[in-house]
């Protein structure tokens, strides 16, 4: 949580920066500047300039959009990345502890694990001398309390990915009606102010669009990692069932 929030903040610091750099840019330019600039443009210039032109108002939600949206999705990556652990491994590991009768031992062990598997087999086994019935769905419910951790910040990114294009649309709208206010002044229907006018505001959804591209890559890289821990999980739950099963702990009568 603190990590999101740090990364959050970040990238509204990021996003005023950039805006007040673009806002100077196209306010104190030089014209000597200007011609320097045109001989050789890096990328990094070609896309300030992009963002100038596309008119900083209609840019800037974008902008904010795909900090915010990569802040929470690198956020999740680490998160997922940290949760990810081998639980076969683990299993392996509490085996002969459980087979001993020795829940304690095993019971420490998920402690010092990190990872929902690790917590979901906790809780189990802590639920374990209730019976059979009680452990499976103490396990059941660990599992989607689990599952709700892992999917924490997705719906703000996909809200992000639809927001994206939606302000891109809006620039070139208003962009629109800019062009055809401009027609009405001039009187008449030139091509420059048509084609000009038409190329500036279309950037708006260009960008947009790119945002929700890069931000829907992201978003489904995630939930692939989400999948890929929800299948350990499963697996790591009927192996710990059949685990328990095997081992007597329920013949012997030890409840």
């Amino acid at each position: 949580m603190l990590m999101r929030t740090i990364l959050i903040i970040l990238g509204l610091l990021f996003s005023v920066s950039i805006y007040a750099q673009t806002d100077a840019v196209a306010t104190a330019k030089k014209p000597a500047d200007t011609e320097q600039d045109a001989g050789n443009p890096g990328l990094h210039q070609k896309i300030k300039q992009r963002f100038i032109d596309g008119r900083v108002p209609y840019m800037l939600p974008i902008l904010i959009t795909l900090i915010l949206g990569l802040s929470l999705s690198i956020e999740r990556i680490i998160y997922l990345n940290r949760a990810h652990i081998n639980s076969q491994k683990l299993l392996r590991d509490i085996e002969p502890d459980i087979v001993a009768g020795n829940l304690d031992a095993a019971m420490e062990k998920c402690r010092n694990t990190r990872g929902p598997v690790a917590t979901m087999l906790l809780q189990g086994m802590n639920r374990a001398p209730y019976g059979l019935d009680v452990m499976e769905k103490s396990i059941l419910s660990a599992g989607n309390a689990q599952m709700s951790l892992l999917e924490r910040g997705l719906t703000w990114v996909s809200l992000f990915i639809s927001l994206a294009p939606i302000f891109g649309f809006f620039g070139t709208v208003v962009g629109i009606f800019m062009v055809f206010e401009e027609i009405e002044v001039a009187g008449d229907i030139a091509v420059s102010i048509v084609a000009g006018g038409m190329k500036v505001k279309l950037i708006t959804t260009i960008s947009g669009l790119i945002v929700a591209i890069i931000l829907q890559i992201f978003y489904n890289y995630i939930v692939s990692k989400i999948d890929n821990i929800v299948y350990d999980m499963e697996e790591g739950a009927i192996d710990f069932v059949d685990m328990m099963l095997k081992s007597g702990y329920y013949n012997d009568k030890k409840l």
